[in-house]
C-alpha cells in the first residue's frame, strides 16, 4: 500500500492535492522523481510558484525540518527554484499547463 504524499515530513494536505492534480500520487513517486521534477509538475498543473514552498518540498524529502534551510543552502536552492520556474515560464508548445504530463502517461508525447 502506498503512502500519501503528507506522510513526508513538512508535507500536509494541500500538497496530496497539489501533487495528485500534477500526477504525483504517492509519496513513493515523489521520492523517485525527487523535488525538482516535482516542483516542475507541480508549476505545470497550475500550482503558483512560491520559493517557501519549494525549499519545504526539498527540506521534507531529505527528512529535515522546513526551517533548516539557510545561508548558502538557501541561496543554491533559490538559484534551482529560479531556473524551474523560469523553464516552466518559458514554454512555448502551446500545450495547456499539465497536458504534456498527461498525454505521456497515456503514450502520446513522442520522446524527446
Amino acid at each position: 500500500m502506498s503512502e500519501p504524499v503528507s506522510s513526508i515530513r513538512n508535507l500536509g494536505p494541500a500538497m496530496d492535492a497539489a501533487c495528485a492534480k500534477a500526477g504525483i500520487t504517492s509519496a513513493e513517486a515523489l521520492r523517485d522523481i525527487g523535488a525538482d521534477e516535482a516542483y516542475r509538475r507541480l508549476l505545470l498543473s497550475g500550482l503558483r510558484p512560491h520559493f517557501i514552498g519549494y525549499y519545504v518540498l526539498v527540506m521534507g524529502l531529505q527528512g529535515r525540518p522546513w526551517n533548516d534551510c539557510k545561508g548558502d543552502e538557501k541561496k543554491a536552492l533559490r538559484v534551482r527554484f529560479d531556473a524551474i520556474k523560469a523553464e516552466v515560464a518559458g514554454r512555448t508548445d502551446g500545450m495547456p499547463p499539465g497536458i504534456e504530463q498527461f498525454l505521456d502517461q497515456i503514450g502520446v508525447v513522442p520522446k524527446k
